[in-house]
């Protein structure tokens, strides 16, 4: 039995060209011989006008010099934005290397796997293609039952006798930094935690056989912004500023010496702070211990350590590659997920370092307001299979 490196990429919004090239030179120094790429926002904010740049960014993509020893490829984009109760903007791309044989994908429909053969494009309404599960998330399920581009695509695969799922994610994002500063946790976290427990529980249910999962995309997990707020401004005086309705239009944050420098300001879609470097230096790290969404699916949900800086909210400036935006507070949206039998299939052999990578890519390069992530590892032949002999095998690079 022989398998390879498996590199799964996670990006939302970007610039085509620059993650184009930063992609593949990622492909090219980790060599994986499987790969999958998720995306959210597929088309970005004006999709009506910019799906065409998608097919086209697709085409040169599958077209590749560098990604020739792939032949076989499964992409899938959900472009159908005319459909509102179906369309999630999501797009799932999957290229495997010449050396990996006898690869299979699973068919929903008639529920039994199917060779890949040759590279695949669907784009119309993916709801009845047999190869891949979709939904949407029920309405009242959005903040104030508003549709939005959020839901989920699943795929499920087989290799070396290994099998698992791969879902790319797209959850609800924080509409105002008013509203996530009320209270501990905020209302948006517990959106966000009813969604992905959605999730979880329709790829596990009774329909298909349970395998392992990997779960990536934009969770737009955040910091709890109260606490952060705290700890950023423990020495500062809040000053609130009113409309004539009387609600909340501003919060600003003084020093309470020092000529009463302002430190911090809030709008509902401003996050002023005086310091960015505290989201950067060693990674912001300092700032996990308010990164607390994903502790209520501990028990379902693991994640390798992170070791790279907020992956939101980047500047849109091509100048900027490391500077955020001042319109939310740094985050780790973006991230990649693993159920605990998935954790167990990542081989990690003795004496070898960086076996398994968690990384994002073009830390100083802008490719728009979210920063990608990426996560490879080998996997041992024989994983997912609870009788399978997992030491009978050969794992190479």
């Amino acid at each position: 039995c022989v398998i390879g490196a498996q590199l799964f990429v996670l990006f939302a919004l970007f610039s085509p060209v620059l993650f184009f090239s930063l992609m593949l030179q990622t492909v090219q120094s980790h060599k994986p011989h499987f790969l999958a790429l998720h995306c959210q926002e597929v088309g970005g904010k004006n999709f009506e006008e910019s799906m065409s740049h998608v097919d086209n960014f697709v085409k040169e993509l599958l077209s590749s010099d560098a990604l020739k020893e792939y032949s076989r490829a499964r992409v899938y984009l959900d472009e159908n934005y005319r459909s509102q109760e179906h369309f999630t903007a999501l797009g799932s791309l999957y290229f495997i290397h010449d050396s990996l044989k006898n690869i299979q994908q699973f068919d929903f429909k008639a529920k039994k796997f199917r060779k890949v053969v040759g590279k695949e494009t669907c784009s119309e309404t993916l709801e009845s293609t047999p190869t891949l599960e979709k939904a949407k998330f029920p309405q009242d399920y959005f903040p104030e039952c508003k549709w939005s581009r959020k839901g989920f695509i699943r795929t499920r695969w087989a290799m070396a006798d290994c099998a698992f799922d791969l879902v790319n994610i797209h959850l609800f994002h924080d509409a105002s930094n008013l509203v996530a500063w009320e209270k501990s946790p905020s209302e948006y976290s517990g959106t966000r935690q009813k969604a992905l427990a959605y999730v979880l529980d329709r790829i596990t249910d009774q329909r298909y056989e349970k395998l392992p999962f990997f779960v990536f995309g934009d969770f737009n997990f955040r910091l709890d912004s109260k606490k952060v707020i705290e700890k950023l401004c423990s020495d500062a005086t809040m000053q609130t500023i009113r409309t004539d309705n009387n609600e909340i239009h501003k919060l600003v944050f003084q020093e309470t010496d020092n000529d009463r420098k302002v430190i911090l300001q809030i709008e509902k879609k401003l996050f002023n702070y005086v310091n960015q470097e505290v989201f950067r230096e060693d990674n912001g790290t300092s700032l996990l211990e308010f990164d607390n969404e994903l502790s209520v699916f501990k028990e379902r949900l693991h994640e390798q350590e992170i070791g790279f800086p907020p992956s939101y909210p980047y500047s849109e400036d091509s100048s900027q590659g490391k500077q955020y935006m001042n319109t939310r507070c740094p985050a780790w949206c973006d991230r990649i997920l693993m159920s605990p039998s998935a954790r167990d299939m990542l081989l990690k052999p003795e004496n070898e370092e960086k076996s398994i990578v968690y990384d994002n890519i073009g830390p100083n390069v802008c490719m728009g307001d979210h920063k990608p992530v990426f996560l490879s590892f080998r996997i041992t032949a024989g994983a997912g299979k609870p009788n399978a002999n997992k030491h009978k095998c050969c794992v190479v690079q």
